[in-house]
């Protein structure tokens, strides 16, 4: 037995696959390029190649908003995890116990309050990498739960989303959300509170059908799709060819759905601007972020 070439080599080509595999290199969705990851992560997941806007972490999202990444996260009520008893390829139950493990997070929401630019802010930010984001009773309550708190501390509401749509496994109770989720950020703007949604890639199905377009000022990340339907059901079903960017950010912006279009690292400061206006508030000079380069 030669200890070198039948037991060393295949443990470094194991350990040395596996880092690569997992730990050093993203590929960029948009144009293939693949990036070192930490480099990724320095430049706010933007990618260097093409600018292309890949999802943010929901820890990093936080820390990039709040004034010196110093927020506290609100805890939100437990629910029925599986009201219908849910059962496809696998258990309902199963899936989220999966996704807990990978992502660390209860669920596809978390709401956090700080302040942006000085002035106290409620932000609850959606997690696509928690079943794509899905909007099930959860969602729904952390909205809810989010609303409750601005109004109760007269405090600007921000919701950041990145969805799918409504979660499926949940049914008809995960419909119900468009309803409870409009109703709560409707109470927040007939107190004369700011509700600023900030749309994220992708924002589409119940969640651009509810609360998402309702915001008193829309600011959407470069790039990011916003739709109800997929473009290729909507090609389907009236037979025709879409027109170019459409369902992109940019393409809303000149129809008149979205008022801001910005990169990711000039969004706080864009923040800052909307909120400091809505709520006459001069904001602190000092918390202002100076732009990352293109």
């Amino acid at each position: 037995m030669n200890w070198l070439s039948d037991f060393v080599r295949p443990k470094i080509k194991k350990i040395t696959t596996k880092e690569i595999a997992d730990n050093l290199w993203t590929k960029c969705p948009q144009c293939g390029q693949m990036l070192f990851t930490k480099e990724l992560e320095k430049n706010n997941y933007i990618c260097t190649s093409c600018d292309h806007h890949l999802r943010l972490p929901l820890t990093k999202r936080f820390e990039m908003l709040f004034d010196g990444g110093e927020y506290k996260l609100i805890s939100l009520p437990k629910l029925k995890e599986d009201p219908l008893n849910f059962k496809d390829s696998k258990k309902y139950v199963d899936r989220l116990k999966s996704y807990r493990k990978a992502t660390g997070s209860e669920d596809a929401i978390k709401v956090a309050q700080g302040e942006i630019g000085g002035i106290t802010c409620v932000v609850a930010a959606m997690d696509f990498s928690f079943m794509g984001g899905s909007m099930g009773t959860y969602v729904g309550e952390g909205i809810v739960k989010a609303g409750e708190i601005a109004m109760r501390g007269n405090y600007p509401l921000i919701t950041i989303t990145a969805s799918g749509g409504a979660r499926m496994q949940e049914g008809i109770l995960s419909l119900m959300q468009m309803a409870r989720t409009t109703a709560a950020v409707n109470m927040v703007k007939e107190k004369g509170l700011p509700f600023i949604s900030v749309l994220t890639d992708p924002t589409t199905g119940g969640v651009s059908a509810s609360f998402a377009m309702l915001g008193d000022v829309h600011i959407a990340e470069k790039g990011c799709v916003i739709g109800f339907a997929g473009a290729r059901v909507i090609e389907q079903t009236i037979r025709e060819k879409l027109p170019e960017g459409f369902q992109r950010a940019e393409y809303l912006k000149e129809h008149g759905m979205v008022d801001i279009v910005v990169r990711r690292p000039e969004l706080r400061n864009e923040l800052i601007k909307v909120i400091s206006i809505l709520t006459h508030k001069k904001p602190q000079l000092n918390t202002l972020s100076i732009e990352a380069p293109k």
